[in-house]
Parts: structure tokens; sequence; C-alpha cells
């Protein structure tokens, strides 16, 4: 233990309540306390270890916001704990119950306000045919009213870099076109509107990406359109190789043959774009974070593996050696949960 003052407590991890950020690693069975205050990393006792791993473990697979590098996770818990795993990053990388909650929420509230809406239209209906109005004509009208209403509202306002905001509507939003960008990473995005119409690009581009999808999905998705936007993403390998390839050949085009057009494309496609933006928008903010993280894992694992290894009885490095890979316990995967791990004789 490096720290003197107190790590702090957590009521998540129940057999180890100690600490607010906590990183483990369940190949090597090591559980440490980092303190948050000057970022050490303080290696736990062996007795106390092995099932604070495996709980580490599951609730690190059942937190919603996390993100992973090639050897490090990072994941934080609703109720505040920050939870670091070493190893492989989990797979799939896109899991759908991370946003099928929110895609579900939306295609109910979507079919309410649809059915509230033809309930309006009906009683209109009815007050005109009651009045001696022609109630199809009624009907007509009111549809009218309301696509014109629906198309009236701003759904998003962006603000450019150079200043100022741009109101879009319904219709502007399903006029924005994507196409890859010039140094062909990413994707550049094509706004049509009167004063703003134009191309943007980088880190821009993204930001206003990111505010329309929500809108131009807001009928949300069921449960299969979920699982298909996933597997679309899982097939590209990554959420940067999957909207630089959205972006390319000639596909989603309009009636005159042009490409690129988000409201073009299949929704499932669409609610994988806007998947793939959230999670690149939150990996790029915790990247700075992962990469800190990873240094001090390292320099943490030397004193860990010196640590540990005076604790074992002399033979046990070459037993490990000798059994590892030929029929031995097989390492843990990314995806299966550990195995139970047999607790140090006193």
């Amino acid at each position: 233990m490096f720290c003197q003052k107190p790590l702090g407590a957590n009521e998540v991890i129940e057999t180890f309540p100690v600490g607010r950020r906590l990183a483990f690693d369940a190949a090597r069975g090591r559980l440490w306390v980092v303190c948050l205050k000057c970022e050490r990393w303080n290696l736990t006792p062996l007795e106390e270890r092995w099932e604070a791993v495996e709980d580490c473990e599951r609730i690190f697979r059942d937190t919603r916001i996390r993100v992973s590098t090639e050897n490090i996770g990072l994941a934080r818990h609703p109720e505040g704990l920050s939870l670091v795993r070493i190893g492989a990053p989990m797979r799939p990388e896109f899991a759908a119950w991370r946003y099928g909650d929110q895609f579900g929420r939306r295609q109910r509230r979507a079919i309410i306000y649809g059915a509230a809406a033809t309930v309006a239209i009906g009683g209109f209906v009815a007050g005109g045919i009651a009045a001696g109005i022609f109630g199809g004509a009624v009907l007509s009208q009111s549809g009218n009213v309301v696509n014109v209403w629906m198309n009236a509202r701003t759904l998003v306002k962006l603000r450019p870099d150079g200043g100022g905001v741009i109101k879009l509507k319904r219709p502007d939003l399903m006029a924005a076109r994507i196409r890859p960008a010039d140094d062909e990473q990413g994707f550049r995005l094509h706004l049509k509107k009167r004063k703003h119409k134009g191309w943007y690009e980088g880190e821009e581009a993204r930001r206003f990406a990111s505010a329309m999808l929500p809108k131009i999905n807001s009928a949300g998705g069921s449960k299969a359109a979920v699982q298909d936007a996933v597997g679309i993403i899982e097939e590209a390998g990554h959420p940067e190789r999957f909207m630089a390839g959205i972006a390319e050949g000639k596909r989603f085009q309009d009636w005159k043959g042009v490409p690129g057009y988000i409201g073009k494309m299949p929704k499932p496609t669409r609610l994988a774009l806007e998947m793939a933006l959230h999670e690149e928008q939150e990996r790029r903010a915790l990247e700075g974070e992962l990469w800190l993280l990873e240094r001090a894992w390292e320099e943490a694992e030397e004193i860990a593996e010196i640590s540990d290894s005076l604790f074992l009885p002399e033979g046990a490095d070459e037993f490990l050696e000798e059994h590892r890979g030929t029929g031995g316990p097989a390492p843990a995967s990314a995806d299966a949960s550990p195995p139970p791990r047999p607790r140090p004789s006193p």
C-alpha cells in the first residue's frame, strides 16, 4: 500500500467495499485500489482478492458506460465507482442492450404520439361530418395541417465554429448528406440550408451529425433493428471504419441519383450511424484518461508481480510455465466469466 490516507468506500463490490476506483486483472488475479488524489495503485492482499475480482468482472460487464483500448477498459458505475479492467477488450464492443432501451423508448413514444394524432384528426373529422362538411376533404386538410406543423418546427440548433446558429427543420435533416472526407478519414457533412448551404468537415461534422441523428431517428427502432445495427458495426470492426465506409460509394441516392442522403439509409444503418457517433465521442473523451491508466498499470503490474511471487511456494513459476497451454485450466477469455479461484493456504 502506497497511500496512508483513506481511499474512500463503495457500496457496489460487497466483498471489497474499499475505494472509489478499483483496477483488476481477472487472468492474473490482481486487484488494486487506485487513489483518486495521488493516482497511485495500491495492490490488495492476496486473501482479499478472489471474490472481489470476480465481482468486479461481473459488474464491469453489466455497466453501460464503458470504453476499451487494446489492453485496458474503463467503466463508470451509476453509484460512482470506477472500474479499470486489465485485459483484451470485451466483445461485442457495441452491445445491443446498451442502445436497445433508448431506441425502444423512442419507438413507443412515436407510437403513442401517432395514436394521439389519429384520435385528434378523427375527432376533427367527426365534427366536420356533424356540421355537414364532407368528411374526406376534412381528413385530407387535417393531414396537411399536421404535416405542415411537423415540418415547420425547429428540431436542431447547430452552432458553427465561426459563430451564429443554424436552425434545422425536418426537411433540412432529411436533405443532409455525408460523403468521404478529403483526407479519406471519416466523413464530411453537407447541409442544404439557404444561408448555410455547404460542407462541414472534421470535428465540426461529427458534432453536427451527433446532434442531428437522434432527431432523424426519433421513431427509434425495434429489438431486431437494433440487433441489425449492432451487426453492421461489428462487421466493420470499428466505429471509425464504419463511418468512413458508409460515406463511400453511390448508395442512398435521391431521385436524381445524388448519393449519401442520411434520410435514404435503411433504419438499421441510421441507428448504427448514431451508435457509432455516440461511441466514438465517448471514446475520444476518455482516451486521454485511458492512456494515463495504461501507463500507470504497467508500472503497478511490475510491482505486483514481484509482490505476489513472494507468497508463492518454491517452484510455482516453473510449474505454471510448464503447464500453460498444455491441458491445464484455460485462460479466461474476453467474453467468458473467470472461473472461481481457489483461496491460498494460510
